[in-house]
């Protein structure tokens, strides 16, 4: 046995096979940054200031746009500084911090999907009784125990990624610190932590998944009731926004963690659209599709500039 120094920083590589492109990269990355900021900061003020708009529904994409305002502020800014030439260095606890947050806030915005389903099951199949379902109490619950839940499972992963030793290489084959590359760089056996991290993702992704599923299932069943047409047309539009973010949602999730083999490149690319990209368009298709939100929105816009 030789002895190890630990290591105290990882050197961020960065997206594969994309040398010479720092500036295209940063431009790409800063304007959808920006879009995710605004949209959400938008949507937001909507919700704030339109009495119209404080109903369970909006309650929790108001939590949603807070989140998809934090989840990419994991990465991207750490990234835009090294494509401007920063070092592309990150200190062992910020990697870790990255992990946590990183897992944090994406388990957070799952059990938000979850809840958000079963919120439109209660508004559409138990519309007599929606108030007394998702009552203030319940919604403040339910979005305290996503918080707690999401802390937990992010705190298990990151222990047992963190409590491996790491004596080099130091080389994370992506733009920021997450399981698939920061396992294979421990320098000790990692299959207990990677069959935990895989079952832990899994788990958490398919439960929810198949929570939503059902959710729909009902929801279709009981619209597919509604003798008037424009009924049935009122009922699948509050519903199309949502159902489009949890697809957008899940599809890299079974892309990066659930898939049997590993393309560093793949990875890279679909780990932007789920960091990035997707943040940005949920401001676009909640209020795109939704008419409250976009009067809410105009009124809001209206005032502040009379004001």
């Amino acid at each position: 046995m030789r002895n190890h120094t630990p290591v105290t920083e990882f050197l961020l590589m960065g997206i594969p096979h994309t040398q010479g492109l720092e500036h295209v990269l940063f431009v790409f990355f800063l304007t959808f940054y920006l879009l995710t900021l605004v949209g959400n900061l938008l949507i937001l003020l909507a919700i704030l200031t339109s009495s119209n708009l404080h109903t369970p529904m909006y309650f929790f994409l108001g939590n949603l746009s807070v989140f998809d305002i934090f989840f990419p502020s994991v990465s991207s800014p750490k990234m835009m500084l090294y494509l401007l030439g920063q070092s592309r260095t990150i200190s062992y606890q910020g990697c870790a911090c990255q992990l946590f947050f990183y897992h944090f806030l994406g388990c957070t915005e799952c059990f938000l999907y979850t809840v958000m389903a079963y919120d439109r099951f209660a508004a559409i199949c138990h519309p007599l009784r929606y108030t007394v379902i998702m009552s203030p109490r319940v919604c403040a619950i339910l979005t305290l125990s996503t918080w707690v839940g999401s802390s937990v499972h992010a705190s298990v992963l990151t222990f047992l990624v963190f409590k491996l030793p790491y004596c080099g290489p130091t080389e994370v084959g992506n733009f920021f610190c997450d399981i698939p590359v920061v396992l294979p760089l421990a320098c000790a056996d990692t299959s207990l932590a990677h069959r935990v991290s895989v079952t832990n993702v899994g788990v958490v992704a398919l439960l929810c998944f198949l929570l939503v599923l059902t959710s729909y299932t009902r929801i279709v069943s009981s619209i597919l009731r509604i003798t008037s047409s424009e009924g049935r047309h009122r009922a699948f539009s509050t519903c199309s926004a949502h159902l489009t973010s949890v697809l957008l949602f899940y599809g890299p999730v079974v892309l990066i963690y659930l898939r049997p083999a590993s393309s560093p490149w793949l990875d890279s690319v679909v780990q932007v659209l789920n960091n990035i990209v997707t943040p940005s368009l949920n401001p676009l298709i909640y209020s795109l599709r939704n008419k409250d939100v976009k009067l809410a929105l105009r009124k809001a816009l209206i005032q502040g500039v009379q004001t």
